[in-house]
């Protein structure tokens, strides 16, 4: 078996990329196959011209914030001005409640990143006379709600070619449509940098569609001309984004927001008409990221303790988490214990809960098994959101372990390895191959290599806290350094079998190589 060099790396990587019916911006599917789009785009117009109240619903995440303020940004560039309300998770819970609809006396609703399981809102909004039009990408459930338009590719007869977009693809397709039925000059181009922000921190497939979008608005962030992202270049100083600097840097900081506060501060600063304004935003989201970074780790060892190593999947709960973290305490116990997450907060009896799985499972379908006993409940494969009363708990708990008792070899996706690397051909032009590859994320993994049979020469255990591993080794004569993070064990075989992920490391100015160990075999 050959082993992986640079012309091989290329090969490997451009083969992803083989078929892309969309690696063209100019090929992307047109909103003509939304399912609704054009009685959306009809009613829209109308309300326009005849001056009536347009409220747009967003949601708290990146994806819902996003999406609010792209539809925003798209009506304010063509002097129409509408209504917004982003819920509170604290106040009003997600989405189109009925709650939101106390608020809304008139005129046309349009959701963004949400509405597709708002059925009781839907009836409420009914009785008042008020137009609805829905754009979502979550799953459609059993009942759907009474609306004038629902603009969602999950529709099972919505003939949009690609299924799996985020809400604030959705949104920017309905402008899109907008612009064309009222013959509008707006270019829809310049949405390009926030559509990428969506994309990744909604964990979307970066494949044809959403790999072209991704890369094409990664380098708009660059030029944009909003006061944010100018802020957040001038932070980052990077020459170029890829997909990681988004998904790390700037999703946490905007979704921050939501999760601890209130969405609003998120889209103020995504909204920011001056560097004043972006700065004082920016400096605020930094404080509620921080404070979410603290509870975080506080309830990820609540939850760790409370877990059974047995169970097909994590379920635990605990009163007053903060429900704001509980999303990302599932997403870290769902990959540190390779098996779906489900962590609850309880307040009043009531718990609510938040699901992650990186798994060949869909979330959705298991969750549906028990729904007799939710509340209410909603997502996708990977991600989902649910309540049921305290009482219900453990018998949730028996029902998923039993659903997920057949899919025990599903539980976790392992990312696949290119192969067995030639450790001696890793040097800067074989980095430039990855990055020309970017942007990398679900179904579209950053490459990861084998490296097989090394011997280890010396390790070190570095960091202030001193819980990083450095080793050097050798491999068929070659000797390198490879990093362990979050990792002390110091009791390591002479001979290893590695995983690893090659990135740059930049120190005072030097670019090298740098190998970083995901796994021993």
């Amino acid at each position: 078996m050959s082993k992986i060099t640079k012309n091989r790396l290329f090969e490997l990587l451009s083969a992803r990329h083989l078929n892309n019916p969309y690696s063209k911006l100019a090929d992307l599917p047109s909103p003509d196959n939304f399912k609704d789009i054009h009685i959306a785009t009809k009613r829209i117009k109308k309300a326009i011209l005849e001056k009536e109240t347009i409220t747009i619903v967003g949601d708290y995440d990146v994806d819902g914030v996003i999406s609010t303020t792209i539809m925003l940004d798209f009506f304010n560039t063509i002097n129409v001005k509408v209504n917004h309300i982003i819920p509170n998770r604290f106040e009003h819970g997600y989405g189109l409640s009925t709650k939101i609809v106390d608020l809304i006396n008139e005129g046309l609703v349009i959701t963004v990143d949400n509405g597709i399981s708002a059925y009781e809102a839907s009836v409420k909004l009914k009785e008042k006379n008020i137009d609805l039009i829905i754009t979502d990408h979550h799953t459609v459930g059993a009942k759907i709600p009474i609306a004038l338009a629902i603009i969602n590719p999950k529709q099972a007869d919505c003939n949009f070619e690609f299924k799996d977009i985020c809400g604030a693809q959705v949104a920017w397709y309905l402008c899109a449509a907008i612009k064309k039925e009222m013959n509008l000059d707006v270019n829809m181009s310049n949405f390009l940098d926030l559509l990428c922000v969506a994309i990744i921190a909604d964990i979307m497939p970066m494949t044809t569609l959403n790999y072209t979008i991704v890369k094409q608005g990664l380098k708009k962030i660059k030029t944009s001309s909003r006061e944010a992202f100018k802020k957040l270049n001038e932070i980052m100083s990077k020459e170029i984004f890829v997909s990681d600097d988004v998904g790390f840097f700037i999703a946490p900081k905007l979704n921050s927001a939501g999760r601890m506060d209130d969405a609003s501060v998120a889209l103020s600063f995504l909204l920011s008409k001056n560097s004043n304004a972006a700065n004082e935003s920016l400096s605020l989201l930094d404080e509620l990221n921080n404070y979410r970074k603290t509870l975080q780790e506080e309830i990820s060892k609540k939850a760790e303790a409370k877990t059974d190593k047995k169970d097909n999947a994590v379920v635990v709960w605990g009163e007053n988490w903060h429900e704001g973290v509980i999303g990302i305490v599932a997403s870290k116990l769902s990959n540190s214990h390779k098996k779906p997450a489900f962590i609850f907060s309880i307040h009043n009896g009531i718990a609510k809960g938040s699901a992650r799985a990186n798994s060949n499972i869909n979330l959705y379908d298991i969750i549906t098994k028990a729904n007799h006993l939710l509340l209410g409940y909603g997502g996708h494969k990977n991600a989902a959101g649910l309540s049921l009363k305290v009482e219900n708990l453990e018998e949730f708990k028996s029902i998923i372990n039993k659903e997920l008792e057949c899919f025990k070899e599903d539980l976790h996706i392992e990312p696949i390895t290119l192969g067995e690397l030639d450790v001696s051909s890793v040097d800067l032009e074989f980095l430039s191959i990855i990055e020309q590859f970017e942007p990398y994320g679900l179904e579209n993994h950053r490459p990861i290599f084998k490296i097989s049979n090394t011997s280890l020469v010396k390790y070190t255990l570095i960091g202030k806290d001193k819980n990083h591993l450095k080793l050097t080794l050798n491999s068929d004569g070659f000797l390198f350094e490879a990093l362990k993070f979050n990792d002390s064990t110091v009791n390591l075989a002479s001979n290893l079998n590695l995983i690893v992920s090659v990135s740059k490391n930049e120190f005072r100015g030097e670019i090298t190589p740098q190998f970083l160990i995901q796994d021993f075999l």
